[in-house]
């Protein structure tokens, strides 16, 4: 695997998961989007790591897609353009499924792909010098392989402007609509916040997490009816049968910390 993405994993179990072309700002190519998938499926099956962060290297967090790579999409057919974008909804299902925690540590410009990339996460923190646009109209094209997570981080309405303006937006604004949770003043506050947000993630069960996570996506645009109250109930009944919430349930009632917080 070339060096396009770093991985590094600490003793925390944190992986920290770079894209690394600071020259092209993070744009990405075939190449990249595979290293990215291969990396994604393989960090959610490693039970030593509980928590994904997602950065750039350099000034920006992603561009998007790289430009040598569009130049492709014009002498590709139909068939060979409907493949290659599946490799790229793949790769961010991949990222929006991961078991793990996910935060994105937005250090720079986020355009276009990029957006995509920060709304499969399940938390992210932008600097505050941060931009940001959905752009793929300014050259014809359309948000679309990004369009269901960005959808559902920032609502129809705003993605109704946003899609069909291209126009940029800054930090506070990706805040304000629900894509960016909590912004730092500085690349030494981005650090800190990540951090603060990557020890509360270690002070939770972890099963306990994945199965929150996946609760999400089984009920989120589902009617209350008695089909759900099941399945929530079968859900908590799980959970409370469980190892992790036996003990959690245990270190509560006996005052102390549950094992699987260190120190």
């Amino acid at each position: 695997m070339s060096d396009m993405v770093l991985l590094d994993i600490d003793g925390r179990g944190v992986a920290t998961v770079t894209m690394n072309r600071p020259e092209l700002h993070n744009a990405f190519n075939e190449d990249m989007i595979a290293q990215l998938t291969e990396m994604f499926a393989a960090l959610d099956q490693n039970d030593a790591v509980r928590v994904v962060v997602l950065t750039g290297k350099g000034a920006s967090f992603s561009a998007g897609g790289d430009l040598n790579w569009m130049k492709k999409f014009v002498q590709y057919s139909h068939a060979e353009n409907m493949a290659d974008a599946m490799k790229l909804a793949v790769m961010l299902k991949t990222l929006d499924r991961l078991s793990k925690p996910t935060i994105a540590a937005v250090n720079g410009a986020t355009f276009a792909g990029g957006v995509g990339l920060l709304s499969c996460c399940d938390l992210v923190v932008a600097v505050e010098t941060a931009i940001f646009a959905v752009s793929e109209v300014k050259i014809g094209l359309a948000p679309a392989t990004i369009s269901p997570y960005v959808v559902a981080a920032i609502g129809a309405r705003a993605a109704r402007r946003y899609f069909l303006t291209g126009e940029r937006f800054d930090a506070g604004q990706a805040q304000a609509i629900g894509l960016v949770h909590e912004v730092a003043a500085d690349h030494a506050a981005l650090t800190q916040t990540v951090d603060g947000f990557i020890k509360q993630f270690l002070g939770n069960g972890q099963t306990a997490m994945t199965a929150s996570k996946d609760l999400v996506f089984a009920v989120m645009d589902r009617a209350v009816d008695d089909a759900l109250m099941t399945e929530t109930a079968r859900r908590i009944a799980d959970r409370r049968i469980s190892a992790e919430g036996q003990e959690g349930l245990a270190a509560f009632l006996e005052k102390r910390k549950p094992n699987w917080v260190k120190g």
